[in-house]
């Protein structure tokens, strides 16, 4: 699309992004070449991890994707469909270990609200945090977790391949080219959307904003970025400027009453 003739992309990880966050924001201040890509994961480490910044000093651009949280076991496990993974959970919460992202990301949220809407203690989630979707792989492949929980994209290889079964997923309505029930049908009353965002340095001008928003409708309005979605299997969810920044305001209440009910967030 020709947006832009050099990218560099840095990748900082840890804590949920959180780390990468406040680098950006001291790093970048007034430079309207620097973006920060992130997900609903931020949302939920800041508040857990008491981070000293959050998304509210930096300047919104756009939400972008949406992407379901897939529940995955090995091929050979005995667990079959949600209505197994439930029963065991209601047996002995403790027994159940899920392997996802980081703490108080949107798998570990996922797996709280799923625990809460079969009426077991969100709290007894026995949640076990990688840093990345390739540890987290190694452990649901080599059977030290019952079940992995990620964004579908995170397993597609591993489910085509036969080695992973996606048993749920979190959408309200079965995803086109993903082979899988969502936990509604299953018996579990929770949907959840993993989105994706970008945002620029904070105290860039109102006309550096907009040339930035210009440049993103651009892309998302761009036959490779439509080809993109469907190959990944996201959800276009684009919101830009001033309606994203409401809606992730609005998500930042939500996800902190959702912390503390599974005891992350005091």
């Amino acid at each position: 699309e020709k947006i832009s003739g050099n990218v560099q992309v840095t990748n900082v990880p840890g804590a949920g992004g959180t780390i990468g966050l406040a680098q950006f924001v001291n790093q970048a201040k007034g430079d309207p070449e620097a973006l920060i890509v992130g997900g609903y994961v931020m949302v939920g480490a800041i508040l857990t991890n008491n981070s000293p910044v959050d998304l509210t000093m930096v300047t919104p651009i756009a939400r972008l994707t949406g992407e379901s949280e897939a529940i995955v076991v090995p091929a050979s496990s005995d667990i079959q469909t949600m209505a197994d993974l439930v029963a065991r959970l209601k047996a002995d919460p403790g027994s159940v270990s899920w392997g996802g992202g980081s703490a108080g990301g949107a798998d570990h949220i996922t797996a709280g609200l799923i625990a809460k809407a079969v009426g077991v203690d969100p709290t007894q989630v026995n949640y076990i945090a990688f840093s990345g979707g390739g540890e987290a792989l190694a452990a649901i492949l080599g059977n030290q977790v019952t079940v992995g929980i990620s964004g579908y994209g995170e397993f597609a290889e591993q489910v085509k391949a036969g080695t992973l079964r996606v048993i749920g997923i979190s959408s309200d309505e079965r995803v086109p080219g993903i082979d899988a029930p969502t936990y509604k049908e299953g018996g579990v009353d929770v949907s959840i959307q993993n989105w994706r965002m970008v945002a620029a340095a904070p105290g860039i001008t109102d006309e550096q904003k907009a040339a930035i928003i210009a440049d993103i409708e651009k892309m998302v309005n761009s036959a490779t970025w439509q080809k993109t979605l469907t190959d990944k299997g996201w959800a276009n969810t684009y919101l830009a400027g001033d309606a994203f920044a409401e809606q992730l305001k609005k998500d930042t209440e939500a996800t902190a009453g959702i912390l503390k009910d599974i005891g992350l967030v005091k």
